[in-house]
C-alpha cells in the first residue's frame, strides 16, 4: 500500500475513521460515558411502591407518546430498583428542581437503607394511584402502570402508561452535564 492517493483504488468516498477506544487501549465503557456527559439531561427519581419499595435517581428517561401516555425509563437488571418496578408492576418518576441536588446525591448513594425505610429521611406521599412514593418539592411527577418491559443490553426498557401527573410549585430544573449538575431557570433566550 502507498500513501500515492492516484495510486489508491477508487472506493467510493473513504474516511478515515478515529480508532475505536478498544484499539486505542481503552475501555469502551469509560469512553462511552465520555461521550453520553455531553448530553445535557433532566434528573429524576424513580420510586416504586409495595414490598419492595424503592427509589433511584435516574436520567434515563423520555416521554414517548401523548395518545396512549407512555413514558418510559431505562433501569440496569442488577438494580435493585429493577425487581422493584417488576415486583410492583408500576413506577412513579420525580422530576427534580435546581435545590434538589442532594436528594439526587441520597438516591444515588447504595448506602442508604432498603425498602420504605430509605424513605424516612426526605418528606413524600403515597401516590394515589400506584403507592410509589412521591417526593416533595419536585418540579413534577409522573405514576405510571407498567405496560411493556424490553431487553436493552444489560438494562431494561420500562414502557409505562402514564396514570396520574402532578406540578409541584419548583420553578427550576435540576440538569446533569458533563459530570455535573446545573440549573435551568426556565427562561427563553433569543436566538
Amino acid at each position: 500500500m502507498t500513501n500515492d492517493p492516484s495510486r489508491v483504488p477508487d472506493r467510493g468516498v473513504l474516511k478515515r475513521l478515529p480508532a475505536s477506544p478498544a484499539r486505542r487501549g481503552l475501555s469502551e465503557q469509560p469512553a462511552l460515558r465520555q461521550v453520553l456527559a455531553q448530553f445535557a439531561t433532566g434528573v429524576t427519581v424513580l420510586t416504586a411502591g409495595g414490598d419492595d419499595a424503592h427509589g433511584m435517581t435516574a436520567n434515563a428517561f423520555t416521554s414517548v407518546s401523548l395518545d396512549p401516555p407512555l413514558v418510559l425509563c431505562c433501569v440496569s437488571r442488577a438494580a435493585r430498583m429493577h425487581t422493584a418496578i417488576v415486583t410492583a408492576g408500576s413506577f412513579a418518576v420525580n422530576v427534580l428542581a435546581a435545590e434538589q441536588q442532594e436528594l439526587s446525591k441520597y438516591f444515588a448513594d447504595w448506602r442508604r437503607p432498603d425498602g420504605l425505610a430509605q424513605f424516612d429521611a426526605v418528606g413524600w406521599t403515597a401516590g394515589a394511584k400506584t403507592g410509589a412514593p412521591l417526593l416533595n418539592g419536585t418540579l413534577a411527577w409522573l405514576e405510571c402502570e407498567l405496560a411493556q418491559v424490553s431487553a436493552g443490553g444489560d438494562h431494561s426498557i420500562f414502557l409505562g402508561r402514564v396514570v396520574a401527573t402532578g406540578r409541584g410549585a419548583a420553578e427550576h430544573a435540576l440538569v446533569f452535564y458533563g459530570g455535573r449538575y446545573h440549573e435551568v431557570d426556565g427562561r427563553a433566550r433569543a436566538a
